[in-house]
């Protein structure tokens, strides 16, 4: 026989798990990441609390919030407790601190560094599951006349078009680029693939007097530079 689930409310939670209420009284940056969590599911099931519903979820992703914000839902609706509502809830809040935290970027319009690219392009490429290839277009100040994606999937010499990208130089006037891809493994070693595509569009672009400033792997928190590196 199936025993019925109920939900486990927070009125009948212990004091130890009352985030609400320590929220109130305490703040809101006393609170641990399970129960900012628990907050936004409001309750777990008959056995479990939300707060250790919520412990569950974030030991999935080895308590990483940016592993969380990149969930899908039906992976969230596997939990016992998460129905669609409460996956939509925890997608919602992820996604709304990822806006937040974009919104707070300074805007770049000049690349003095290998930072500056990373921070224009770490809020587009850091947490997809993906990966995708961009170029900045840069005029002769270095200053960002547009920034476009190239591909999306697999980084291979197919699917980097170096016609499209001089097309593009050429149409907006560019005299430097940037290259960048995301590494979703979070692994910052360019593969031999990211080093021979990086010599084609160098070598391209220099017979029309187009120079390849850079070619940056990022990830969330960090990135790889091959001028940096001395790989250019």
């Amino acid at each position: 026989m199936i025993e019925k689930s109920t939900s486990f409310p927070i009125k009948n939670w212990s004091e130890h798990d009352k985030p609400r209420e320590k929220m109130v009284h305490k703040g809101k940056s006393i609170l641990s990441d399970a129960e900012l969590l628990a907050i936004l599911i409001g309750s777990g099931s008959r056995n479990e609390s939300a707060v250790e519903l919520s412990k569950r979820i974030l030991a999935s992703v080895d308590n990483n919030l940016n592993e969380l914000g990149k969930l899908p839902l039906e992976r969230l609706m596997r939990f016992k407790g998460i129905g669609a509502a409460k996956a939509i809830t925890i997608a919602s809040a992820m996604e709304i601190g990822q806006r937040r935290r974009e919104g707070d970027m300074p805007e770049i319009t000049k690349i003095s560094n290998s930072k500056d690219v990373f921070n224009l392009l770490r809020p587009i490429l850091g947490e997809l599951p993906h990966e995708e290839f961009w170029i900045v277009y840069l005029n002769n100040s270095n200053k960002v006349i547009q920034t476009a994606q190239l591909s999306k999937g697999s980084i291979t010499g197919t699917l980097v078009d170096v016609r499209l990208v001089l097309k593009k130089a050429l149409e907006l006037g560019a005299v430097s680029l940037v290259l960048s891809h995301n590494h979703p493994s979070e692994v910052l070693v360019p593969s031999e693939a990211d080093l021979q595509i990086t010599e084609k569009l160098k070598q391209a672009a220099s017979t029309l007097d187009i120079k390849v400033l850079d070619h940056l792997i990022i990830t969330q928190k960090d990135y790889f530079s091959f001028a940096d590196e001395q790989l250019l």
